[in-house]
């Protein structure tokens, strides 16, 4: 019964995710999703790294078309040879699975089609690494992606914001913006993060 739930759910939002051009499906990454907050307030806070790196990504990349619809901003780009989806969440953070299932289902992709990007307090601020499945480490934005997709099997684009200071709430942590010494090394992990994005999408990167 959730199994069909979650389907039903899917298929209803379905119909407003826009079709821009089909990817190439020919076993690298499909569809890049950049894990984020929508709005300005959030636009530089650690929680969006993972948005900043898809924009990243769409900037070294040809930029072939482009929709979006209430759940998120969808973009077809061309880079290293193969076209591919990159698709910016307008959900919160916690309900990013929203945004994703109807694009899978809207394109035909599966879940190991996918490459998340996602910001990560269990690794030092700047560090940036890729994995293959895994679990949610607490946070949100895997966690409703595991939870609509039934699959943790996507790849991962970590990047590294740091441990919250003694006394300092981890959620409160995350959503605020870097200081003026971690801004530089911020920015230069959102480019490494792009980069790897961009490894995976061309086959050239762990799932090659």
């Amino acid at each position: 019964m959730e199994q069909t739930s979650r389907a039903g759910r899917a298929g209803h939002k379905r119909r407003g995710v826009p079709n821009i051009g089909a990817p190439d499906r020919d076993g690298a990454i499909a569809l890049v999703v950049g894990l984020g907050n929508p709005g300005r307030k959030y636009r530089s806070t650690r929680h969006n790294m993972g948005r900043m790196a898809a924009e990243a990504v769409a900037r070294s990349s040809s930029v072939l078309a482009q929709g979006k619809w209430p759940a998120g901003k969808l973009t077809l780009a061309k880079a290293g040879g193969r076209r591919f989806l990159i698709l910016a969440p307008e959900t919160f953070m916690n309900l990013s699975g929203r945004a994703v299932s109807p694009v899978i289902e809207r394109y035909g992709l599966s879940p190991a089609d996918v490459l998340v990007v996602h910001d990560d307090i269990d690794l030092p601020l700047g560090e940036v690494r890729v994995k293959k499945g895994g679990g949610t480490g607490g946070h949100r934005g895997l966690a409703s992606l595991t939870d609509e997709l039934a699959d943790p099997g996507f790849t991962r684009v970590r990047i590294g914001v740091g441990r919250p200071p003694d006394g300092v709430d981890a959620a409160e942590y995350v959503l605020a913006p870097f200081d003026d010494r971690e801004r530089e090394v911020a920015s230069s992990a959102v480019e490494e993060a792009a980069q790897a994005a961009l490894r995976e999408v061309t086959g050239a990167g762990l799932g090659s």
